[in-house]
C-alpha cells in the first residue's frame, strides 16, 4: 500500500487510525521511498525515525522500497524520460494499493494518486531524475540554483511525472495490478512533504477510487473546481494552487500517453 508517511511537522498525511481497516483488510504493508530533497524524510534513518513518529510501524509492516537500492524499469514515453527509478523492494510485491492523499502541491499544483505512482514510488535519484525531466539522477545537482534556472519547463516536469506513473502502472500489471484511491480530506495547498503546511480551507469531500489513475484524479480535480464556497468552506485557494503551477496538466497529458481517460461515471457509494 503506497502512501506518503508524512513530513516531519506535518499533521496532514493520512493518519494510521484512519486507514487501518484497509490495511488490515488486505494484510497490507505501508511501503515509501525517501525523498530527494533535505528533510525529515531524506535518507531511511531519518525516514524511519518519522514512520515512528507518526505512528506507522506501530500498527502495520512498513517498508522503505529504496533503503537498499534502486532498479530501472521501462517507460513508453520517452519524450524526457528513458527509464524510471524506483526503489528495490518494489519487486517483492505483486499487487498495489495506491492510497494517495489529495491536496495541493508547491510543484505539481496538486497530489493524488498520479503523483503517488510516479515520485512516491522513484527512489531519491528518482525523484530527481523525475524533477529535472530526465536531465539528472543526481539530487544534489537537481536542487542546484544554476541547474534550476536552466532547468525543464513546468510541463516538460508533469509529463515525466506522468511517464513515470504509467511505468509504475504497466509495472505493476506484469503481475496483478493497481487500484487508485484518494482521500479528500486535510485539502491543504501543501503537499505532505511540507512540513509547515498551509491549513486547508476547504471541507473534506470524501474518497474517490477507480482502476483508472487519470479518471480518479480528473474526478477529484472536478470536485473542487466544481465547489460552491461557503462560510469556512472555500475551495479558491487549493484552484489558485492547481492552476499557477498548471496542475491539471498532467491528467491530460497522462490521457494522452494512454494511462487513462479523463471521462468517468461517477458512482456514488453512500447514497
Amino acid at each position: 500500500m503506497k502512501i506518503s508517511t508524512g513530513e516531519g511537522g506535518n499533521k496532514h498525511y493520512l493518519k494510521p487510525t484512519l486507514i487501518r481497516n484497509l490495511v488490515e483488510a488486505v494484510d497490507g504493508t505501508i511501503v515509501e521511498c525517501c525523498t530527494a530533497y533535505g528533510g525529515s524524510r531524506q535518507d531511511p534513518k531519518k525516514h524511519w525515525e518519522t514512520i515512528h513518529d507518526h505512528g506507522f510501524d506501530s500498527i502495520f509492516k512498513v517498508d522503505l522500497m529504496d533503503e537498499y537500492g534502486e532498479f530501472e524499469i521501462p517507460v513508453k514515453d520517452t519524450t524526457h524520460l528513458k527509464y524510471d527509478i524506483v526503489g528495490e523492494h518494489l519487486k517483492n510485491y505483486d499487487f498495489m494499493i495506491n492510497l494517495a492523499h489529495f491536496k495541493g502541491h508547491a510543484m505539481g499544483g496538486f497530489g493524488g494518486v498520479l503523483k503517488n505512482a510516479s515520485i512516491g514510488v522513484a527512489s531519491t535519484n528518482g525523484k530527481a531524475y523525475i524533477h529535472s525531466a530526465g536531465r539528472t539522477a543526481n539530487p544534489t545537482l537537481c536542487w542546484a540554483p544554476g541547474f534550476i534556472a536552466a532547468g525543464p519547463g513546468q510541463d516538460d516536469f508533469l509529463e515525466s511525472m506522468a511517464a513515470a506513473a504509467q511505468a509504475v502502472h504497466d509495472y505493476m500489471y506484469t503481475k496483478k495490478g493497481v487500484v487508485y484511491i484518494n482521500v479528500m480530506n486535510n485539502m491543504s495547498v501543501d503537499c505532505d512533504c511540507d512540513g509547515s503546511p498551509e491549513a486547508p480551507k476547504l471541507k473534506d469531500m470524501g474518497i474517490c477510487a477507480s482502476l483508472d489513475p487519470v479518471a480518479v484524479d480528473q474526478a477529484c480535480l472536478d470536485m473542487v473546481f466544481a465547489h460552491q464556497a461557503s462560510e469556512g468552506d472555500d475551495e479558491k485557494p487549493l484552484i489558485e494552487r492547481i492552476n499557477r503551477q498548471h496542475g491539471t496538466y498532467i491528467t491530460e497529458y497522462a490521457e494522452q500517453i494512454g494511462l487513462g481517460h479523463r471521462t468517468y461515471q461517477l458512482v456514488r457509494i453512500d447514497e
